[in-house]
Order: C-alpha cells, then sequence, then structure tokens
C-alpha cells in the first residue's frame, strides 16, 4: 500500500516539477507519505502476536478443577523461570514439613556460600540462622536468594544437590521440559521451564500441601525490624488472587504465576517475559478476565438441609461393607473430562446384607459431588476425610470414591462422592463451599460423560 501511494505522489510531483506550486505539492505529499507509513506501522505492530514481537514471552490459563487449557501462547517454549524457580524449592521445604523431617520452627544454618547470593536478599550473615518459617516468608514475599541456597543447603547438602531433586521432582509431577540448576532462580543457562509446566507446578502445590499454601497469600514480612511486601500485586489488586509467586531476571523478562478463584471456579495463569512488572500484571489480569468471563461456574446455592430423611443409594449397604476407598481406575482425558471409573458390583458373602439390599426401595442416585483432583493419593486421602468431616450431615455414610485421571499428561487422583439425591449433592457443596473448600455438584449424566 506504501509503494502504490509513493508512486502516484511521486507521479503527480513530476508533472508540476516546474511550477512554485509543484513545491507546496511535494512538501505535502511528503508528509502525507510519513502520515499514511506510520498508520502502517502501527497496525503492524497491533497484529503480531506477542511471542513474534517478544521471543521471551509465553503464557498460559488453565481451570484447576478440570485441567482444561483455556488459552496458551507458546506454552511449551523453553524460557528462563526466574524466580518463578523458588516455587519449586518451597514444594520440597512444604514436602519436608509434610514428612516430618523438620518443623516450622527448625533453625537452618547460613553458609558461606549463601551469605554470597547477589539480591534479591535479607542480607543473611555466615553463621546466622533462620527458622523455616521465616524462610518460607522469605521466599515468597522477598524472593530472596541467599535464604533460597540457605533451604537447599539444609535439605540436599549443598545446592548442586538440591537442585538434581528439584528436577527428579519436576519430572515426576509432569514437568517434562524443566530443568533446574539452582534453587533461586538466579541466571544460568541450563536453568529452563516452560509455561505449561509451570502451571503444572502452581496446581501441585495447592492440591499437595493445602496447610502450606495459605503463605502465598502473605501480603508482607517482617524481618529485623524492616517490612518486605509482597511482590505479587495481584493479590491486593485482581479479586479471588491467593496467590503465588513472581520472578525476574534480565534474560527472563518479568514472570508471574497466579492462582484465582471465583464462584468456585478456580484459574491457574502464567506469563513469562513481561516488559515491566506493571504491564506483566495488567497483561495477566486481562488473561483471567477474559476467561472468567468465558466459564459458567456451576452455581450452588445455599440452602439449610432437608428435614426429611435423607434417601439413600440403592447400593449403601453393600457400598459400605467394602473399604472406603476403592482401588483406582487410570483414565485418560486430555481432550474432555474422564470418564468415571467403573464401580466393581458389591456383593456379600453374608444372605443377610443381600436380602436387606434387595429390600431397601429408593430412586436411583442422580447426582455426584467433585471436591478435587491432587497429584498425590495421600493429599486426595485427605481432602475425603476433611470433605466427610465438613459436610458430614450429608456425606458422613457416603462412601469417596477416588480414580487416577490423567489431565495434560499429569496423572491426578481425583476424589468424588456419588449415589446423591440433588438436594444432598447441592447441601454438601454449600456446607463446603461455606467452609473455603472447593465442590462441583454434577448430574449423573455430567459425571457419566466424565
Amino acid at each position: 500500500m506504501v509503494k502504490i501511494v509513493m508512486s502516484r505522489l511521486l507521479l503527480n510531483i513530476g508533472h508540476n516539477k516546474s511550477t512554485s506550486l509543484a513545491r507546496i505539492s511535494f512538501h505535502k505529499a511528503v508528509k502525507r507519505l510519513i502520515f499514511l507509513t506510520s498508520i502502517v506501522f502501527s497496525l503492524s505492530l497491533l497484529t503480531s502476536p506477542p511471542a513474534a514481537a517478544n521471543p521471551k514471552y509465553a503464557s498460559i490459563i488453565v481451570e484447576e478443577s478440570s485441567g482444561q487449557v483455556l488459552y496458551s501462547r507458546s506454552a511449551d517454549k523453553q524460557l528462563f523461570p526466574a524466580s518463578l524457580t523458588k516455587i519449586m524449592t518451597l514444594y520440597l521445604l512444604f514436602e519436608a514439613l509434610q514428612n516430618r523431617r523438620i518443623t516450622l520452627g527448625t533453625r537452618m544454618k547460613v553458609s558461606k556460600v549463601a551469605a554470597s547470593r547477589s539480591p534479591s536478599k535479607l542480607y543473611l550473615k555466615p553463621g546466622q540462622t533462620i527458622t523455616v518459617e521465616n524462610a518460607i516468608l522469605a521466599l515468597v514475599t522477598k524472593s530472596a536468594n541467599d535464604v533460597a541456597t540457605v533451604v537447599s543447603e539444609h535439605l540436599g547438602g549443598n545446592e548442586r544437590n538440591f537442585a538434581k531433586k528439584m528436577t527428579r521432582k519436576a519430572k515426576a509431577i509432569g514437568m517434562k521440559r524443566t530443568i533446574f540448576k539452582n534453587a533461586s532462580g538466579l541466571p544460568n543457562q541450563a536453568q529452563l521451564s516452560t509455561a505449561r509446566d509451570m502451571a503444572r507446578l502452581g496446581i501441585a502445590i495447592r492440591q499437595d500441601f493445602p496447610q502450606y499454601f495459605k503463605y502465598f497469600n502473605s501480603t508482607s514480612f517482617n524481618w529485623k525490624g524492616r517490612k518486605f511486601r509482597n511482590h505479587n500485586k495481584l493479590l491486593t489488586q485482581f479479586k479471588g488472587t491467593d496467590g503465588i509467586k513472581t520472578g525476574y531476571i534480565n534474560a527472563s523478562g518479568f514472570n508471574l504465576v497466579a492462582t484465582t478463584e471465583r464462584n468456585g471456579v478456580r484459574l491457574v495463569g502464567v506469563v513469562f517475559g513481561g516488559k515491566t512488572g506493571k504491564s506483566r500484571d495488567k497483561h495477566m489480569i486481562s488473561l483471567l478476565n477474559r476467561q472468567f468471563e468465558r466459564i459458567k461456574p456451576v452455581q450452588v446455592k445455599s440452602m439449610p438441609l432437608p428435614t426429611t430423611p435423607l434417601s439413600r443409594p440403592d447400593n449403601f449397604l453393600a457400598a459400605n461393607l467394602q473399604p472406603e476407598f476403592q482401588k483406582p481406575t487410570v483414565t485418560n482425558d486430555l481432550q474432555t473430562a474422564s470418564r468415571p471409573p467403573v464401580r466393581a458390583e458389591t456383593t456379600s458373602p453374608d444372605p443377610l446384607v443381600n436380602t436387606l439390599s434387595l429390600q431397601v426401595s429408593v430412586p436411583p442416585p442422580l447426582w455426584s459431588i467433585q471436591v478435587g483432583s491432587f497429584t498425590r493419593r495421600v493429599s486426595a486421602h485427605k481432602a475425603a476425610i476433611k470433605a466427610r468431616q465438613t459436610a458430614r450431615d450429608t456425606l458422613n455414610l457416603t462412601p469417596a470414591e477416588l480414580s487416577v485421571v490423567t489431565r495434560g499428561g499429569l496423572p491426578l487422583w481425583r476424589v468424588r462422592f456419588r449415589n446423591l439425591d440433588e438436594n444432598r449433592a447441592r447441601a454438601a457443596c454449600a456446607a463446603l463451599l461455606s467452609a473455603g473448600s472447593t465442590c462441583i455438584a454434577l448430574p449423573v449424566s455430567v459425571t457419566d460423560a466424565g
């Protein structure tokens, strides 16, 4: 288009060269040419994808419960994670707490190597100690590199060995394209990850360690009389955000993993390569808002518990003679939600039980509820117990069902309570949501489809 405009203008100028009017036309033509060129250039920038304009850029938005990818751009491109690395450092620290290898009060010693780490840092001195809880807060808020090295040396002997453990754990939870070389995220050409892998890590650390994930919601941290504010500004700027971590080095740009819940729907977002912290945050908010608008949340109205006796599922007696958790069924649901595991027929050698089962006359089961998906079976088991305790009036006599499903290549333990009528399902979810837990009530036609 620019070439056509230029040729026409020059042609006009050629016809009028000999006159003074031609000189005026020439200047006007040049101005018009410059104006049109700037418009074309601006339009080309607007239509260029972020990945093409910024080689450091990548992003992904995932719905946590289903594992469905709602949006992605260059999500599998290997980039520098920067301080997002500390999420895995914290994952291993939480794991050590859960396994009782350490406690929140355990004091970790600062080495010369740790003290020498470059900022951001707490400026710890060699020989000084820091508690595990203060270390967690320093990593979450201040993103202290010296503290990350202290943790790595305490749990791994040295940072190199700890980084190997980080990489092995990454592979175990499905982070196929991630390699860790240190505990902090300080520059290393071989330390790489992807937006998709970081989304998996964000989901895994929240689901595996719900009792410790709350630390990511800390907006500040006090240390030696100084107050450090959390670098994750979405905690205060974007409703529903409760974690998790920012990151920056020159080679990566401004990175962020964020998790936000609204109306029972939780989204995990990852952005790599922001030009500034503010522009990165603004972009993340835009991506999350767009996906929340697209999702129709499951509406669970708060209602009083039924006053009449609740109907029991038709296999109630037999089901409650079986172990609480059935052997999981492995399914694959990369493209759609997983099919429900097929329950084995329950029979009892006791003829009295079978006779009683036949005498129970109730409507067929219509609904089930899902209370989460977890990377570890023990986390799923704990979630089932917690759900039953929270909604004991409706779930106390209902067995939990654990099944292994695969979402985005990541195996997850899914927890569901089946064989509920609609009133019980909605009442259970109302109780769980009121207590701050997750819950989705689904009709049988939906759960049968996955």
